[in-house]
């Protein structure tokens, strides 16, 4: 979701594509130095990370060449350590409304779009510890008391907490029209006098659990729950949960239509900050030694519950893509437009990207080209 009156956006195969891919400027942008170390993390040079040389170099050429075009940040993490941090100008929005250009440093925020997701996803773990939201064996309409019409259908009622938080829900559910079509689920969530009624009262369209259906109106659920359970809006509780305890400090949630935060795509960050989430997710939920997720929440969000497409299972609100012999590879959180939170634990790699190439008709060879780099620079 973008705004009421987004650009188009490229059509479904388009989507698919961008998705199955993630898991595997060309005018003279300006190359701008981070403005503070507020990190807090020891920096190793690529020698010391294993890395090849010239990792920075390269990145600044494919900027210049076009081979990147859009690349705002790129923030790599490896052992504990920032290897890269990079940063450059270019057109940017903020969730469909343009920004122009954008000089972008350490301390600029860029919309997360679906990346998003995942951080409600770890949101949702950590009220659940607290016992302010439904377990995931609940089934979600007994949190919704008063759709007692949807709760009389059976088939209705048997659709899980689990169910939404691995988008496994069984009912009709289509972003991968263009987001000006007023028929894409998203947009006319949005525009619904209830949104959660009308992402619940959907056609059911499978049995629940039996197959993966990319929904931002889950995610919708999960941070009105959130919000809901703790009395706190959504930005409100992952300030004093989550950020806070991270030292994170400029976040920014961009509300939807009914003045909730939109959850599934209106996160706002840096990109050093997300790059801290990713180092708690590889670290099983500790950040400097304290919990801050519970470990066993970032264990079930890591955990494959479904299909999503050929090589990409599908857990908690988390991406887990795989190698080629099926073993795990690593958990991503994809944005549209070219934002990643990659987490890889066997390389102990976290790295960060934001890109603008929300309007791009091929935004799957950029990104793809940017993830590449850090994956071959890997030593």
């Amino acid at each position: 979701m973008h705004s009421a009156h987004p650009p188009a956006q490229p059509a479904a195969c388009d989507r698919r594509r961008l998705l199955q891919a993630a898991a595997a400027l060309a005018c003279a942008p300006t190359i701008a130095a981070p403005a503070v170390d507020h990190f807090a993390w020891p920096r190793a040079d690529a020698a010391a990370a294993s890395f090849a040389a010239g990792l920075g170099t390269q990145f600044d050429e494919g900027v210049r060449g076009g081979k990147f075009p859009d690349l705002h940040a790129a923030v790599v993490v490896r052992r504990g350590a920032i290897v890269l941090e990079r940063y450059y100008t270019g057109p940017d929005e903020r969730w469909g409304t343009p920004l122009g250009r954008v000089a972008f440093d350490d301390r600029t925020r860029h919309d997360l779009r679906s990346v998003s997701k995942s951080i409600v996803g770890l949101l949702y773990g950590i009220a659940l510890a607290e016992g302010k939201v439904p377990a995931p064996d609940q089934p979600v309409l007994d949190a919704f008391p008063s759709y007692a019409d949807l709760a009389a259908e059976p088939a209705r009622r048997a659709i899980t907490i689990a169910h939404v938080l691995s988008m496994t829900m069984g009912l009709a559910w289509n972003e991968d029209l263009p987001y000006t079509d007023p028929a894409n689920s998203e947009i006319a969530m949005e525009r619904s006098s209830d949104r959660y009624h009308y992402v619940l009262s959907q056609p059911i369209v499978g049995v629940p659990g039996a197959a993966w259906r990319y929904s931002g109106g889950a995610t919708a659920l999960l941070g009105h729950l959130i919000a809901r359970g703790t009395g706190m809006p959504l930005l409100d509780y992952a300030r004093a949960r989550l950020f806070a305890p991270l030292g994170i400090e400029d976040v920014e949630w961009t509300p939807g239509l009914n003045g909730e935060a939109a959850a599934a795509s209106g996160l706002r960050m840096r990109a050093p900050d997300l790059a801290r989430v990713g180092q708690l997710v590889l670290d099983e939920g500790r950040w400097q030694g304290r919990s801050v997720v519970p470990a066993e929440w970032i264990t079930a969000s890591l955990t494959p519950r479904t299909a999503a497409f050929e090589g990409v299972r599908y857990g908690y609100h988390w991406y887990l893509a795989q190698r080629a012999d099926g073993t795990p590879f690593g958990s991503l959180g994809i944005g549209w437009g070219g934002q990643r939170l990659v987490v890889v634990p066997s390389q102990q790699l976290v790295y960060v990207l934001f890109m603008g190439n929300y309007n791009r008709p091929d935004q799957l060879g950029p990104v793809l080209a940017v993830q590449g780099l850090i994956h071959a620079a890997l030593r």
